[in-house]
């Protein structure tokens, strides 16, 4: 007890003598839209995940629980892969490094440690990798070296003459004003090269442990130890922190430097690039080999045809214990029924999280897997909006004809939760057949609804299954629910007698004139 309480309290000491990148590395917080820059910036040919979709299937939860100890290079790189996924080739490419990484603990374990500088990245650098241009100095940062040496002037003034203080402070000034004015871009600067820095040490670790995986960066070592250097603080300065400030200050260092590296990013800025892709490349396979090394239930998922699905005992991985259920499509979709909290939504969001990591990592959270490599489509969690001005139903008739407008080039899986809730019974069933049938044309459908007048209207474009849970853990069943539970919730939140009568008298009338359509809607 007492050593450990010693080494808690000699920590901070000991860390502050040991080599930046065997520091405990930070945990800093990125935003959504930092994570996503790489893909904002590269843009890609194939059809993304778009925002929606992204947010109904609870993809981000997904992304921070895979990416645990994760740098934002390889962060930034599964997201990319995430939302757009990958094509044949470079699936087959990802799975046989992959597969070893898997066969090679040790080589994981040496790799993990030799990226660990990538996680002293406090700031995302891929937007100014990737995009803009190299920023014009202004005329008078040619002339900064001029100010200390006029303040060394002023000052002799000031010991020789009466009013040297004149101008000492004339030559103080226009230091101040500068330190006031360009501290914030500064000190923003610093962090991208701190990041950068933290990408050229990862860089060098990795070309000291060799082999053919890290060839590339075998090759660009002498390049990378020059650029480090151009980029790194003066020694004085890491020498002796203290005396940066007073350079700073009363010589503009700071902003010398600012633009000295600035202009030496930009000249290496396709070294850069390439560094970059290469090393989140990197970390984002491992990432991906220690994921799977920590699970029991996986499989390499299969391709199949755009209107094919086989999913054998799927799970969601964000579960803690979750119901494996199985499901198999072949040119129809399926229309989805059960009882309330039977498990239709998470059906739907484990279907869709694993087409999304099938296409993006090649792997699933199933015994096996069979899926299409197309883009996917959700519409789950459409909400009313008072500041937007948006009702439910409006959100859910803008979600439809976004669907519809992206449906069929390329074909896709569109994922529908509780179709057009937003409006009253007749009218929810009417919209709901029309824009579902349009869908189901071209794009392979799974719906979820308790409209079960739906399944006999849509026989004909989707396969009805059912959500049974009377053997305790949830199945997926062929057929249509024949025994929805919403009245008898009631007794469970104690309504009383009358109110769970009445509701079944109501129930009983409308069955005998909604439950069956007329012919002619067929």
């Amino acid at each position: 007890m007492i050593r450990s309480l010693l080494s808690d309290l000699l920590r901070p000491v000991t860390d502050f003598f040991k080599p930046e990148a065997e520091r405990e590395p930070p945990t800093p917080f990125f935003t959504p839209e930092e994570i996503s820059r790489l893909h904002c910036v590269t843009p890609d040919s194939r059809a993304a995940l778009d925002a929606q979709t992204w947010q109904d299937l609870l993809l981000e939860p997904y992304e921070e629980t895979l990416t645990r100890q994760t740098s934002i290079f390889g962060r930034q790189l599964l997201h990319r892969r995430l939302r757009a996924g990958l094509d044949d080739r470079e699936t087959a490419a990802l799975g046989e490094r992959l597969r070893g990484l898997l066969d090679d603990a040790p080589r994981v374990d040496a790799l993990m440690k030799a990226l660990r500088p990538l996680r002293h990245a406090e700031t995302e650098v891929a937007g100014l990798l990737f995009e803009g241009e190299a920023p014009s100095p202004p005329a008078w940062a040619r002339f900064t070296w001029v100010l200390p040496l006029l303040l060394l002037l002023s000052l002799g003034l000031l010991l020789t003459q009466p009013l040297g203080w004149m101008a000492t402070l004339a030559a103080v000034a226009p230091l101040m004003g500068l330190q006031i004015a360009w501290h914030r871009r500064v000190e923003a600067w610093n962090q991208v090269l701190n990041s950068l820095q933290a990408l050229l040490a990862a860089s060098t670790r990795l070309a000291a442990l060799g082999g053919p995986l890290l060839e590339p960066f075998v090759a660009a070592r002498a390049q990378n130890a020059r650029l480090h250097q151009r980029l790194a603080r003066p020694l004085l300065f890491r020498a002796f922190p203290p005396a940066e400030s007073y350079f700073n200050w009363f010589a503009a260092c700071n902003v010398r430097r600012f633009w000295r590296t600035m202009e030496a990013v930009h000249a290496a800025r396709d070294f850069l690039r390439e560094r970059y892709l290469e090393a989140a490349t990197l970390e984002a396979d491992v990432t991906l080999a220690r994921h799977l090394r920590g699970l029991d239930h996986w499989c390499w998922a299969g391709r199949s045809a755009p209107r094919v699905l086989e999913l054998e005992e799927g799970v969601h991985p964000l579960m803690d214990r979750p119901a494996a259920l199985s499901v198999a499509l072949d040119g129809r979709g399926a229309f989805i029924s059960g009882q309330n909290a039977s498990g239709k939504s998470t059906f739907l969001r484990m279907v869709g999280l694993n087409l999304v990591a099938a296409r993006a990592f090649g792997f699933c959270y199933a015994k096996r897997a069979v899926l299409p490599a197309v883009p996917v489509r959700a519409s789950m969690q459409n909400e009313d909006s008072l500041l937007g001005g948006e009702s439910l139903y409006m959100s859910e008739l803008r979600r439809a004809r976004e669907l519809l407008d992206a449906s069929g080039a390329p074909g896709g899986i569109c994922l529908i939760d509780e179709v057009f809730r937003g409006t009253n019974h007749l009218e929810s069933v009417s919209s709901a057949a029309a824009v579902l049938e349009s869908l189901a044309s071209r794009d392979l459908v799974l719906v979820s609804s308790h409209n079960l007048v739906l399944a006999r209207i849509l026989a004909g474009k989707l396969e009805p299954f059912r959500i049974d849970t009377s053997g305790g853990a949830p199945a997926l069943q062929p057929g249509v629910l024949r025994e929805p539970n919403g009245i008898a919730l009631l007794a469970t939140q104690g309504f009383g007698p009358e109110i769970e009568g009445r509701a079944a008298e109501v129930a009983r009338w409308l069955h005998g004139h909604l439950a069956e359509p007329a012919p002619e809607v067929h």
